[in-house]
């Protein structure tokens, strides 16, 4: 079928069951940002491969509501489709709402498959639609009866970490969310987030690509723990292990009758944003609900000390992996055939050779001239173009290890630059160490490094449309909560040994991309009269292209900031480089 012919049959089951207007989202009943291959409606009906977007279908008009990542991206990819781009005013924002307000009319019906969609977003649907006479049902799968050959649950295997990897023992993980229940008046503490269990179970599992989590549900109070979690997953020492922690295992199936069992006096703490809205739906009506953000989403977020000595050393095997492609990379255009995929191929292979390495962290973005000003941006065989000694490529890419995860940028020249991509790169780059060099006051929210991050390109009239840092998991989701560095009013301080990423860019669609990108983990400061203050500590080990900079565009103290930075990156990776690796890395981190 084309997505044309699912759009129909969809249709059809629409006026079969007098439905005006249906919502399909991009999410699982975890409320996770990447998907089992079952969940993936939208990218099944519509051709859409990226990672946000939602879809709104009437009778005669199918849209899909996603951000500035992905405009040229959707535009090309819902071609034919019968589905239109509609674009975000506001990254991650439910602004169809609006839009469904004003058509449709009161009678109408909207349906929605509840277990895909957030108790967050669906709250605001039924405040929006409701008093104006609009139907709303809340547990309506049609893909279910249209998508034939819709895969299976995934059936990865899990495991648990030792203690000497994650800092903490299950056991001391689970008294301090029980801790933080208790403070809040909470009896009950439902967690459907697949990072959050991982974290606190200790646990690590195979069943979403690039992130390293299993499906599972986990029901707290203040004295136990239930897990559901298909236990073929683990084998019996994990399993002893769990249950030496006082932790009771489940069928994942059975959490919908656990929640509908929840005692009517009960207490409930329930995260909105991470939580489907037909669980919620199942919680006693007579329950307390105290709707907040996961406990675990803030102690998972500040890194412990063991959590950051591993995340070094990871970095340091990072940047042996990086440094060794790059070199090939170098030595072998114009010789060999050289196409966007064998970019990301290779660097897969050099990262693969490195101790404790289980996957990339995401799908490698290798974009070559145009393909680099797609922010979000995957080589298929239909895009795939081969490199010429000629333009920029823009490598975004990251790998998971048992010890940290990564994620990192880098652009590089293959020949005849304009004076304007030189500029441009420049001012990039002038941006990233503007915010790696922050000095700013404990209470500072994102939003705040965002800003300052950007000046240097607002200085001259240049920006980019997406967020300037989000945070990273250890060995975990390469997008982490609940602080993030862009321009929405996050009301979320920054705390110390949190790791988030630094990448401004710059995009010039049809002509080139740009984005460099490090992580760094913030750091108690110096105090003053004036408070305490904070710092980063540049964590990713990667050297930054110097023969695209326009010196004369970057202040003494950028310079001095990228040649300490580039004497660190040489004198940390050189030990594990052969002779001729250790050559070409010293030369590319010469002082400017």
């Amino acid at each position: 079928m084309t997505p044309s012919d699912k759009l129909s049959a969809l249709r059809e089951k629409m006026r079969n069951e007098n439905i005006d207007a249906y919502i399909i989202t991009m999410a699982d009943p975890h409320i996770s940002e990447y998907l089992p291959d079952r969940y993936k409606n939208i990218e099944w009906i519509s051709n859409f491969t990226g990672s946000a977007g939602t879809l709104v279908i009437t009778a005669n008009f199918a849209g899909l509501w996603t951000d500035s990542r992905y405009f040229v991206q959707a535009t090309d990819q819902l071609n034919d489709s019968g589905f239109q781009l509609v674009k975000l005013k506001t990254q991650g924002a439910a602004e169809y709402i609006t839009w469904l307000s004003k058509d449709l009319s009161a009678g109408n019906t909207l349906a929605f498959d509840g277990k895909l969609t957030s108790i967050s977003v669906a709250k605001q649907l039924i405040s929006a639609l409701k008093p104006k006479g609009i139907n709303i049902r809340t547990n309506t799968d049609l893909i279910e009866t249209i998508w034939t050959d819709r895969p299976s649950l995934p059936n990865g295997s899990a495991y648990l970490l030792d203690k000497n990897i994650t800092g903490k023992s299950i056991s001391e993980k689970i008294r301090e969310v029980q801790e933080i229940l208790s403070q809040r008046g909470a009896s009950f503490h439902l967690i459907s987030s697949l990072d959050d269990i991982s974290w606190i179970f200790n646990i690590r599992g195979e069943d979403i690509k690039c992130n390293p989590v299993v499906l599972s549900f986990a029901l707290f109070t203040l004295d136990g723990v239930q897990l559901f979690i298909d236990s073929k997953k683990l084998n019996s020492e994990a399993i002893t292990e769990l249950e030496n922690a006082k932790i009771s295992i489940h069928p994942y199936e059975e959490i919908e009758n656990a929640i509908r069992y929840i005692p009517a006096n009960a207490s409930i703490f329930i995260d909105p944003k991470r939580n489907c809205y037909s669980y919620y739906a199942l919680i006693p009506s007579s329950c307390n609900k105290i709707e907040d953000t996961n406990p675990s989403t803030f102690l998972k977020s500040i890194k412990n000390e063991t959590e950051l000595a591993h995340t070094r050393e990871t970095m340091i095997r990072d940047g042996i992996a990086l440094s060794r492609f790059f070199y090939w990379l170098e030595q072998n255009l114009g010789k060999i055939t050289i196409s966007e995929i064998t970019v990301a191929e290779k660097l897969k292979e050099y990262r693969a050779e490195q101790k404790d390495f289980v996957g990339e962290s995401f799908d490698t973005i290798a974009g070559y001239k145009e393909h680099g000003a797609l922010p979000h941006y995957k080589a298929t065989p239909d895009s795939n173009v081969n490199l010429e000694l000629d333009g920029l490529l823009l490598i975004d890419s990251g790998g998971q290890y048992i010890t940290g995860t990564t994620d990192i940028t880098r652009v590089i020249s293959l020949g005849n630059l304009t004076d304007d991509q030189k500029k441009d790169y420049t001012l990039v780059l002038k941006a990233m160490i503007e915010g790696s060099t922050t000095v700013f006051p404990v209470g500072t929210r994102g939003y705040q490094i965002d800003a300052i991050t950007r000046k240097p390109l607002w200085d001259e009239y240049r920006n980019y449309g997406h967020g300037t840092g989000h945070g990273v998991g250890f060995f975990l989701n390469v997008h982490e909560g609940p602080h993030v560095f862009n321009a929405s009013n996050t009301d979320i301080a920054i705390e110390p040994h949190t790791i988030t990423s630094i990448e401004p860019g710059l995009y010039r669609e049809g002509y080139y991309g740009i984005r460099i990108e490090n992580l760094v983990a913030s750091c108690l400061g110096k105090g003053s009269d004036f408070g305490q203050f904070m710092t980063f500590e540049t964590l990713t080990m990667c050297y930054i292209e110097t023969s695209i900079i326009d010196k004369e565009l970057l202040e003494k103290r950028h310079i001095n900031w990228l040649n300490q930075y580039h004497s660190e990156v040489f004198n940390k990776l050189s030990p594990f480089l052969n002779e001729d690796e250790k050559a070409w890395l010293a030369s590319k981190t010469l002082s400017i």
